[in-house]
């Protein structure tokens, strides 16, 4: 390294060319704090850091999602990313596609590879058919995990889910008071515990909002793909119901239920009002902008990540879950209903 570049550097940093020549031969005398400051110059100058002062990564964490279709995954997948990164891990990210390598299949990868620990996202524990003993013969194998989206209490593991039936209790209670009666649910297949929930928050929330008895509130629920498609079909189903306002278990269904009232003549929100879930980066800029019930993606993956990292570190984290508020962001696809209209 030359003077000149010596120079560059004391200047970026605000300190003697003396003590930047210490930082980069490793040498003693130097606070830690001003370690950083000299390092950090670097990086903003564009220079490689020397070999020896590379920071060793920490370890890997597996990172195992469904497909990447649905916005608020990939979504998960960044923050989560970017949190195991500032701990100073590596994270490896594992998709599952159709046809694709399998939950079971992944996780000897990874632990295979040697992980640290593992992040599931809806993954099998959050299917109540399927057989949860994987995952205790996962924690005799000393590998730490925890699991997003998805809760069973066979599991001894630390869970992060958002309030499904908070956040359909938040959607209708806003329908009705734009004078919506009709109200109908696209959701996915009842086997998963995110979907039993919001049916449980739906229905007591027509009940008790709008008079319905159980029975008539689940005549309004339409289980379907959590997709676009999907979506386009359950909104055709509940449409012939007779409903003026449609809440969806994601936002990409949201999407497609506006498609089928298109499709129909009919215009959102002036004649159908529609609800999404999620709330990814790029929901505000549909056509209209979608209105919709976001997941706290940022305080679910840190958390996530906390608690793995407290396993990891051998201190356990409780065996519970933790549940996080959702908070319904209100856009363009809502409207007046036929009582306000």
């Amino acid at each position: 390294m030359t003077t000149a570049r010596l120079s560059d550097i004391a200047a970026q940093a605000g300190v003697s060319e003396a003590t930047v020549s210490r930082v980069l031969n490793g040498k003693a005398g130097v606070s830690a704090t001003t370690r950083q400051t000299v390092l950090a110059a670097l990086d903003v100058l564009g220079y490689e850091r020397p070999t020896r002062l590379r920071q060793r990564s920490a370890g890997l964490i597996g990172l195992i999602t469904p497909e990447l279709s649905n916005p608020i995954f990939p979504a998960l997948a960044q923050v989560i990313e970017q949190v195991l990164s500032r701990h100073g891990y590596t994270p490896v990210l594992c998709t599952q596609t159709p046809g694709g390598s399998t939950e079971d299949e992944l996780v000897e990868m990874l632990v295979e590879r040697g992980v640290a620990g593992i992040v599931f996202v809806s993954g099998l524990h959050a299917d109540t058919t399927a057989d949860h003993d994987r995952y205790a013969k996962l924690t005799g194998r000393q590998v730490p995990f925890v699991l997003i989206n998805g809760y069973s209490e066979k599991i001894a593991a630390p869970f992060i889910s958002p309030d499904d039936r908070a956040a359909m209790r938040m959607a209708v209670q806003h329908l009705v008071e734009l004078g919506h009666e009709t109200i109908g649910l696209a959701v996915g297949q009842k086997r998963y515990v995110p979907v039993l929930r919001k049916i449980e928050g739906f229905t007591a929330a027509l009940r008790q909002l709008t008079g319905r008895t159980a029975e008539q509130a689940e005549e309004l629920v339409h289980h379907t793909l959590f997709s676009v498609e999907g979506g386009h079909a359950a909104a055709q189903a509940l449409l012939d119901k007779g409903c003026t306002a449609i809440v969806c278990g994601s936002d990409m269904m949201a999407l497609g239920a506006i498609r089928a009232v298109r499709q129909r003549g009919l215009s959102v929100p002036q004649d159908v009002s529609v609800v999404g879930f999620g709330d990814s980066p790029l929901i505000a800029f549909t056509e209209p902008p979608l209105t919709t019930v976001r997941q706290p993606v940022e305080a679910m993956a840190t958390a996530a990540v906390d608690a793995l990292l407290e396993e990891v570190g051998g201190n356990p984290a409780q065996r519970s879950e933790f549940m996080f508020q959702p908070e319904l962001v209100m856009r363009g696809s809502t409207g007046s209903g036929p009582r306000n209209g």
